[in-house]
């Protein structure tokens, strides 16, 4: 070996130590950075000796794609399970002591003490109060529920600002990493960060992608759209400003193309802004409804038919006030939703004391038709004392008695008002542990999917270290090398003097 070739090859350690220290220190700068994919400076042999040839990104296109597909469906359940949590909430505790099913059976029992000792005024009152729970509980659990779904509406808002958001960082990033890889220059950094932006927008809405030439990259939604294509497809909504049981809320476009909401309690949604379509029109819309059949339930079973029940049927115990605010007498239809009955229903203020009283509900005349005061309203049945409470006991029998419920509400199958209640609680329950356990499911494959691509493409410090000590002894290697070159150097120097 010649001393240029020994110099020569001394310089390439030396630059070759240099570059391989930078690389291993960004590595280790970054070991707890996820968005950051592990460098390895790639030596190979030149001329004039080894070289870096290239500073490669530990890729691995299979797992990055399953971790945004497992990162998009774990998003979209967890969006659908908080909803559910949430809509649960409304029922109360673990007991669901705020749930029709409860408050019905509370009523039920001061109800049952009124009939067995129909002179007893205090019972009365009980009954009242109790029915008032009822129908407050109505109220609140139907209002609360409609701000479930504007709540579902305003992160429908800020998720489709998000994405556009994030598309627009996309289309910068996206030129950089083309301009970079068409020149040869070092695109790492770019795709570190088009690759973190991309699971970002995962995590709002489901993306396949697809890899062009000079690393240009494509985007299309889980169905097929379109989504980003060299520059971003504008996604649209409109959000609505209230909600109520008959308000429709707008739906989310991407490129001009409807996104579908998700579908049953394991949803098919990847990402939140399906699972939120899928509450705020789906889920929380068929909850009310079935609140507002036990409104409609309640309210027919205390109508007031006269004492041989064959007077036009006119509400009782349980009224209500139809949307304008002014308050109803006819009985709503059998078997057929009234959109926001369970927020506008309650107890009649003739039975309520002190300026109304319980007698009315054992005795019938609620609704007093005829304004002679000389004439028997025809709507009272008892006229035997007030220790009789037959007619309390049919409307307790009318509790359980055969009621016809609509079909929309999934469980129209229940043969009685008690049994619908009941029922209610029950669907719910089922769509929460489905969803529970699917949420645990979804986010264990995630956390797999990141675990298996992390040991790919992260940074192991344990790793990162053993390279550096190679490193070094490289480098040693190299100083050795330069100082054999300069004793040989000093003594060709002697041998010339």
């Amino acid at each position: 070996m010649s001393l240029s070739s020994a110099l020569s090859t001394a310089q390439s350690i030396f630059n070759n130590s240099g570059t391989q220290s930078s690389v291993v220190s960004k590595n280790i700068a970054n070991a707890q950075n996820p968005d950051y994919v592990r460098r390895s400076a790639m030596v190979v042999t030149g001329g004039n000796g080894a070289m870096i040839g290239d500073i490669v990104r530990s890729q691995n296109a299979p797992l990055l794609r399953q971790t945004i597909e497992s990162s998009s469906v774990a998003s979209g359940q967890r969006t659908l399970l908080n909803g559910l949590e949430s809509i649960k909430n409304l029922m109360g505790g673990n007991d669901n002591e705020l749930s029709p099913a409860k408050l019905i059976t509370a009523f039920r029992n001061n109800l049952d003490a009124f009939t067995s000792k129909a002179n007893d005024t205090g019972l009365g009152m009980a009954v009242i109060s109790s029915a008032q729970d009822l129908a407050s509980g109505l109220n609140t659990a139907a209002d609360e529920l409609q701000q479930i779904r504007k709540d579902a509406d305003d992160q429908i808002k800020q998720n489709v600002d998000d994405l556009n958001s994030l598309l627009a960082k996309l289309e910068t990033v996206n030129n950089q990493v083309k301009n970079a890889t068409a020149s040869g220059a070092d695109a790492n950094d770019a795709l570190d960060t088009r690759e973190g932006l991309v699971k970002k927008i995962a995590e709002i809405v489901g993306v396949t992608s697809y890899i062009r030439e000079n690393n240009d990259l494509v985007l299309y939604t889980s169905d097929g759209v379109t989504l980003f294509e060299s520059v971003p497809r504008k996604v649209t909504f409109q959000p609505t400003a209230g909600f109520d049981a008959a308000t429709t809320g707008s739906g989310v476009y991407i490129d001009g193309v409807p996104l579908k909401p998700g579908e049953t309690a394991n949803t098919t949604a990847k990402g939140s802004i399906q699972s939120l379509l899928q509450l705020r029109d789906e889920i929380a819309p068929t909850f009310q409804s079935q609140l507002d059949e036990i409104a409609r339930g309640l309210i027919t079973a205390f109508a007031e038919t006269g004492p041989d029940g064959t007077l036009t049927p006119l509400t009782g115990l349980f009224t209500y006030k139809d949307s304008s605010g002014v308050q109803q007498t006819a009985v709503p239809a059998a078997g057929t939703i009234v959109p926001g009955l369970a927020s506008r229903i309650f107890v009649n203020p003739v039975v309520v004391p002190p300026a109304g009283t319980p007698d009315k509900l054992r005795d019938g005349g609620i609704n007093d038709i005829d304004t002679d005061p000389t004439t028997p309203n025809p709507y009272v049945v008892n006229t035997g004392g007030s220790s009789y409470g037959d007619l309390l006991d049919k409307y307790n029998e009318n509790l359980e008695g055969p009621m016809a419920f609509d079909p929309d509400t999934e469980i129209a199958d229940a043969p009685d008002l008690l049994s619908f209640a009941s029922d209610s609680m029950g669907w719910l329950e089922q769509l929460r542990s489905t969803a529970t356990s699917a949420d645990e499911t979804k986010t264990a494959m995630l956390t797999h999917a990141l675990e298996a691509y992390s040991s790919t493409t992260g940074v192991s410090l344990d790793e990162e270290l053993s390279l550096l000590l190679d490193i070094e002894q490289s480098y040693k290697a190299g100083t050795k090398l330069m100082a054999t070159v300069d004793e040989m150097m000093q003594a060709l120097l002697d041998i010339a003097s």
